[in-house]
């Protein structure tokens, strides 16, 4: 902590109704012709349309690249690079959720530098920036509007990292527009997410004083506003809120990594298709209760920030009411308790464990961590 440095350039515009700022964003950059990167159910919903009606009435021409699939795998990326030539395209722009965003950095990735997304999967490094990249989330998860990672599943259902500042993206447009009507099970399920990289980022061993400014209050916006923002179709304020906790969370994760419960969530989503939020969810909990003898006051503090009263307890005492602030929040929002609840095979946790170790995320937990903690850990998820 007493050395450290912070880097994170993206330029944010944030405000119901910003998107509509995208033309002009494009002009002044002299752009002109996004691919727009997202899936078939953003389609469905008229966002792709509404964004594609803005660049329409400016006179910008664009083309849609719209098979983005969860945890994308490296087809998925190679098909959206593909498009971007086939189309002559000269920017990207990335609207959904963390997938659609991952998806357009790969893209950026091989357009530029050439070759396979896997020839520069973590600790393979990229080369070149990639060109101009406007992310807008439509969920408030993952943060990677402003996040130097890109997650992407190989063959071997292994979800391997794209890292760099080369893939930071240009900028981000957070509008409650595009994102205040989630169903209840994507709001929490993404909500939880920016509140796992939040409080992991919190207590990481790489964590520094600005790292942690901006983590604890995405915590306490997360902890009042992501029921509010979950539970209705038209609550733009809290919509707001959310998406500016999960820029929070991800430009503080950006600087420090993450923790154990990433590195055994991604197995889970790669092996069985269990979104990232939803596998981040159920571990999370336990993930807090193995870690607080290791940073028991920064649990403490993270209590306080999710409205916990703490006053006269002990550290301990106060940790472990930050592990039962996220517990009931999420019973609140509806989160499966159990892995096996979605699908999850405890025969295959040997596998998720090997697969778990092989993460960086590892390293920056705050408490050590074995191949048996993990085991054990996946044990009482089950």
């Amino acid at each position: 902590m007493e050395s450290f440095s912070f880097f994170s350039p993206t330029r944010l515009i944030s405000g119901r109704g910003a998107v509509a700022e995208t033309p002009g964003v494009l002009a002044k950059k002299g752009l002109k012709k996004p691919l727009v990167v997202t899936d078939r159910g953003l389609v469905e919903a008229g966002l792709v349309g509404r964004l594609i009606s803005l660049l329409d009435s400016e006179g910008v021409a664009s083309a849609v690249y719209d098979g983005v699939e969860a945890n994308p795998p490296v087809r998925v990326v190679h098909a959206c690079a593909e498009c971007y030539e086939a189309e002559g395209c000269d920017c990207l722009i990335a609207l959904g959720g963390g997938s659609s965003m991952d998806t357009a950095k790969g893209a950026a990735v091989i357009i530029v530098n050439g070759g396979r997304v896997e020839d520069y999967f973590w600790p393979k490094r990229v080369k070149e920036r990639g060109p101009f990249l406007l992310c807008v989330p439509t969920t408030y998860g993952t943060g990677s509007e402003v996040t130097p990672f890109a997650v992407i599943t190989d063959e071997n259902l292994y979800k391997a990292v794209v890292i760099g500042p080369e893939i930071l993206p240009d900028l981000g447009i957070l509008d409650s527009d595009m994102a205040v009507a989630l169903p209840l099970p994507v709001a929490a399920a993404t909500g939880m997410d920016a509140l796992t990289h939040a409080v992991e980022s919190y207590v990481s061993l790489a964590a520094n004083p600005i790292s942690q400014g901006l983590a604890l209050h995405a915590i306490s916006l997360i902890s009042e506003h992501l029921g509010q923002a979950a539970s209705s179709d038209s609550n733009h304020r809290a919509t707001q809120k959310m998406l500016i906790a999960s820029t929070m969370a991800g430009m503080a994760f950006s600087q420090t990594r993450l923790g154990n419960v990433h590195a055994m969530s991604h197995p889970v989503s790669g092996h069985f298709g269990v979104p990232h939020g939803v596998a981040n969810a159920i571990l999370l909990p336990r993930v807090m209760a193995f870690n607080l003898i290791a940073c028991p006051e920064a649990f403490a503090e993270i209590a306080a920030a999710m409205g916990e009263d703490v006053e006269g307890l002990t550290p301990m005492e106060a940790a472990s009411c930050a592990v039962e602030a996220v517990e009931a929040l999420e019973r609140d929002v509806e989160i499966p308790e159990r892995l096996t609840e979605v699908g999850v095979k405890v025969e295959q946790i040997p596998v998720l464990a090997e697969d778990a170790m092989k993460s960086g995320n590892i390293k920056v937990n705050p408490r050590k961590t074995t191949l048996n903690d993990v085991i054990d850990l996946y044990e009482a998820s089950t």
